[in-house]
C-alpha cells in the first residue's frame, strides 16, 4: 500500500482509472433516509449494496453457502465503489476526501460463517489502494442472517472532507 496520499499520486481520479474503475452514478435511496448527511467536516454515509459493475444486478446469496468468502469480498468491494460515486456526487471532487475514518460492514452469511473480517477487507482493502494512508480506517464487520433484498454485503461509512 502506497504511504502517498491520492494527490500526490495524481489525483484520485487518475488513480481509480489506472486501477480500470469506472466510478458508477450512485443510486436514489429506497426508503425515507438520505444517502450522506454531513455534520462539519464529517459526512456519514448511509449503506451501500453491492452490484456488478458489468450487469448492474444485485450481488446477492448467503456467503459461506452460496458464495465464498472471496465471492464475498468482491461484493464489499462493490459496496465500496458505490460509496465512490456517492462521494463524489456529494463533493464533486474525490480529492476532496481528507480521511476514511470508519467503515461497518455487514455480511450476508451462514449461521457458521466466521470470516467477516475477511469479506469486508473487500471494502477496506479498495479504500487503501484509492487513498493510500488516508483511505485506512477503524472498522467493524459483522455477520447478519440476512440483509435486505438478498445482498450479500452492505458497506457504510463517515468520511472525514478537506474544508472548501
Amino acid at each position: 500500500m502506497s504511504k502517498l496520499s491520492g494527490q500526490e499520486q495524481g489525483g484520485i481520479e487518475a488513480r481509480l482509472e489506472k486501477m480500470g474503475i469506472i466510478v458508477p452514478e450512485p443510486v436514489a435511496p429506497k426508503g425515507n433516509y438520505v444517502s450522506a448527511v454531513r455534520l462539519g467536516n464529517a459526512l456519514h454515509l448511509c449503506g451501500h449494496v453491492p452490484t456488478n459493475s458489468s450487469t448492474g444486478e444485485l450481488i446477492t446469496g448467503k456467503v459461506g453457502k452460496d458464495l465464498t468468502v472471496e465471492e464475498g469480498y468482491e461484493s464489499a468491494r462493490a459496496c465500496a465503489i458505490n460509496i465512490l460515486g456517492t462521494l463524489k456526487m456529494e463533493l464533486g471532487d474525490l480529492n476532496r476526501v481528507k480521511q476514511v475514518v470508519k467503515v461497518v460492514g455487514f455480511v450476508n452469511c451462514a449461521d457458521d460463517f466466521t470470516q467477516q473480517p475477511a469479506v469486508i477487507n473487500g471494502a477496506s482493502d479498495l479504500f487503501a489502494e484509492v487513498f493510500g494512508e488516508s483511505g485506512r480506517h477503524a472498522r467493524s464487520a459483522v455477520g447478519s442472517n440476512v440483509l435486505p433484498l438478498n445482498i450479500a454485503t452492505e458497506v457504510e461509512c463517515i468520511i472525514e472532507i478537506k474544508s472548501e
